[in-house]
């Protein structure tokens, strides 16, 4: 089957369930009766270890990203800690992209380090400094590709060569590619998470996070220790997500379509600085993202002209565009790093990365491009008055 076909039907077999629904039914039961002793191993048996609808969602995460396995969390975060708490221990080292989410540059600072796991950032767009960076307590690679805020790449399958000449884990969060522009396992990777509050749910009303894998080793490890901590993903807001996959196909084209529109758009405008997104030749790693993703996605920074003042004028002045945190729903969304997703990184480090006070994120919807490029010229109206 093909993408769109199976995020429709993955999981959800009429025939699985006793009324023939055709919309998989929300399980909300917390446990579940047996008829004897002899059965309370068997099935189901309470919905922290595992629950019906959550079960079809886990299905359907899995098809998407060509996994043997899938497994839902309560968010992007809980997936985070989950998976690494339960494949490194204290004193091993994870070797991490530079520009990461501010949420996961967070966990790792100033949560992991109580635990003992040592984190390493480079520059992954030169698999050199990975190479330099690896040390005899090294366990895991953790790639985010687009990264977040500067859209820079990392070359998957590279990096995951290396990875298996050093016995490492490739851990890639995939959440501004998604699934349909992106599959990062093919590529070589071992675990792939996501965040899928954003873009496959893509409605901004659940939080949650995903893992997909195919290591059957990997994913015991990692199964047992979501049962242990507990960070699921609801029945509710399973079904939820189930019910946005549904669409992510015609959604991510349409994020993309705008997207790349707008980008072109700000490349040309005289307000701006500089513009960060895949899809444009000027990209420095234009050829990777054609090489390893089959569409250049919705996400896209700029740095605007003047400085954080400026970037506040534009942003306070848009109406369609709301200025918001998060990101992948159909809405159109604007931040500035500084002072949002990327507030809890150091001045010093933002610095380092290259996120200037004067960057913005755009989370580009898929509502009408001309009403959003107008929304943007009543910002920069602002800015130069």
């Amino acid at each position: 089957m093909k993408f769109t076909t199976k995020s429709i039907h993955v999981g959800e077999n009429p025939k699985d369930v006793e009324y023939g629904d055709a919309i998989y039914p929300i399980h909300l039961s917390t446990t579940f009766a047996k008829q004897s002793l002899d059965e309370v191993e068997e099935g189901y048996v309470y919905s922290r270890s595992g629950n019906p609808t959550r079960n079809s969602l886990e299905k359907k995460l899995a098809t998407l990203e060509n996994a043997k396995y899938g497994l839902a969390f309560s968010s992007g975060l809980a997936a985070e800690t989950t998976v690494i708490l339960s494949l490194l221990k204290q004193g091993e080292h994870i070797i991490a992209f530079d520009d990461l989410y501010g949420g996961t540059r967070r966990l790792f600072s100033k949560v992991l380090n109580h635990f003992g796991i040592e984190v390493s950032y480079v520059d992954f767009r030169e698999i050199e400094n990975i190479k330099k960076a690896i040390k005899s307590n090294t366990k895991m690679i953790w790639i985010e590709t687009p990264t977040n805020p500067l859209l820079k790449l990392a070359d998957i399958k590279e990096i995951s060569i290396l990875s298996k000449e050093k016995n490492l884990i490739v851990v890639v969060d995939n959440t501004f590619a998604s699934p349909y522009f992106q599959n990062p396992l093919d590529l070589g990777a071992d675990i792939v998470l996501h965040s899928i509050t954003k873009y496959i749910n893509g409605h901004s009303d659940v939080v949650g996070g995903a893992v997909m894998l195919n290591s059957d080793l990997l994913y015991e490890k990692i199964k047992f220790h979501q049962n242990s901590i507990g960070a699921i993903l609801s029945p509710f807001n399973s079904w939820l997500v189930m019910r946005g996959i549904k669409t992510l196909s015609i959604r991510m084209e349409r994020h993309a379509k705008n997207a790349s529109i707008i980008a072109e758009y700000l490349e040309n405008h005289p307000y701006v600085e500089k513009v960060y997104y895949p899809g444009l030749e000027s990209h420095p790693q234009h050829m990777l993202a054609k090489k390893q993703m089959r569409g250049f996605g919705g996400m896209l920074s700029f740095e605007i002209k003047g400085d954080l003042e400026s970037a506040k004028k534009f942003v306070e002045k848009l109406t369609i565009f709301s200025l918001a945190e998060s990101l992948g729903g159909v809405e159109s969304l604007i931040e500035i790093p500084s002072l949002m997703t990327h507030s809890a990184v150091s001045v010093e480090e933002r610095k380092k990365t290259g996120i200037k006070d004067s960057l913005i994120r755009v989370s580009v919807g898929i509502e009408e491009v001309e009403d959003l490029i107008e929304d943007f010229e009543k910002g920069f109206k602002a800015v130069k008055e």
